[in-house]
């Protein structure tokens, strides 16, 4: 009786030890697991490019392959946007406590270069919206699309691709509206705008030096008479009743007198307008693009292009070849698209035939003009 009493309150050692077992294998299971998990997650968020490959190879092979090449090839970019984004944010941070969050950043030293594809994607992600350091100012019918669509397949520069009209239309939304419209640009990029009337506007110089007074500037200059005929080309294109190119450029033809309140006229006495300019901003920040250059030679151009905004020479003549139906450069095909890239139907139209008098008229008018323009800037455009 005294032993049934005693088994019914003291556990068995037997029984004892087996819970025990049962505990300690349960926990070193667990334990197990816990350590498989980790060390399989690592290996999938810091994956490396040999095994992306093999594990998309893999892929492949199985089937459903352009699902999969898709999902392979975004695995791969989002990992080295994550690895770009840590290296581009370490080497900004210092440079980045020292600028000031609502003024352009004057651009002063060689920028590094990452493929163009991901530094697009780590901005767009990464970037923040800033105030352009850059601007194409000018001038109408003179090649600054050109200009804008060459440059910006630089991996560092970012671009506006309308024109905001913002020193001379909307300077009355402010500085914030401004930036809104701005790409999402990284510390080592460039923000760039392109808006051709700020060159003929008298407020624009002293408006953009407000902004900052150390913005670079690019002016795209071209024959002013060739430069004339165009706008009035494009003027007609959009007003067919318009009246005839001689009419409106001449007050008195017989007597050559030219009528400078034509805007097509005004906007090719370069000389007028670069004065303006002058006493906001100094020489060296201005660069100025030969329209007829980048059409012969669109690589040698934004070579020095490249070499006024402190960028190293990526574009080169291997992106480029001659459309001859446009009569105008192009960019090759690029490696995402099927087809290659040239500007707009507008761009590249065949001129009104303008009387030869009438041009020999507009160059000797134009002449003192040019003549004045080189020295100022010392280069000879060759327009005489």
């Amino acid at each position: 009786m005294a032993y049934r009493l005693i088994s019914n309150r003291i556990v068995p050692s037997s029984n004892r030890l087996s819970k025990r077992f049962i505990f300690i294998f349960t926990i070193s299971l667990s334990f197990t697991y816990l350590c498989y998990s980790i060390l399989f997650c690592c290996g999938t968020i810091m994956p490396t490019q040999n095994y992306e490959e093999k594990r998309c190879l893999h892929h492949k092979n199985v089937g459903s392959k352009k699902l999969l090449q898709k999902d392979c090839t975004a695995d791969r970019r989002t990992a080295l946007d994550e690895t770009l984004n840590v290296a581009l944010t370490h080497q900004g941070s210092s440079h980045a406590r020292n600028q000031s969050r609502n003024s352009a950043l004057p651009i002063t030293h060689k920028r590094s270069i990452v493929p163009s594809e991901y530094n697009i994607t780590v901005a767009q992600k990464y970037g923040n919206k800033k105030l352009p350091n850059a601007l194409i100012v000018g001038v109408k019918k003179g090649g600054t699309r050109a200009v804008l669509e060459f440059i910006r397949i630089h991996p560092d520069v970012r671009a506006l691709g309308t024109e905001p009209h913002f020193f001379d239309r909307n300077y009355d939304r402010g500085l914030d509206w401004y930036r809104g419209l701005m790409p999402r640009t990284l510390d080592s990029q460039i923000t760039l705008e392109k808006t051709p009337s700020y060159f003929v506007t008298r407020e624009a110089p002293r408006r953009i030096a407000s902004m900052s007074p150390n913005t670079k500037l690019i002016v795209v200059v071209r024959n002013p008479v060739t430069r004339a005929i165009s706008d009035y080309t494009q003027t007609l294109s959009k007003k067919p009743d318009i009246p005839t190119f001689e009419e409106l450029a001449f007050q008195n033809r017989s007597q050559g007198l030219v009528d400078t309140s034509w805007n097509a006229i005004r906007i090719g006495m370069y000389i007028l307008h670069l004065e303006n300019w002058l006493q906001y901003f100094r020489l060296s920040q201005i660069h100025f693009v030969s329209g007829e250059r980048l059409i012969t030679d669109p690589a040698g151009e934004l070579g020095r292009v490249q070499d006024f905004l402190g960028l190293k020479r990526i574009i080169t003549d291997k992106h480029f070849y001659f459309n001859r139906t446009k009569g105008f450069p192009c960019l090759k095909k690029p490696e995402s698209s099927s087809q290659p890239r040239c500007l707009g139907k507008s761009k590249g139209r065949t001129h009104v035939q303008i009387d030869r008098e009438v041009i020999e008229q507009l160059r000797d008018f134009y002449r003192p003009f040019n003549i004045k323009f080189y020295e100022m800037v010392g280069q000879d455009f060759r327009w005489d």
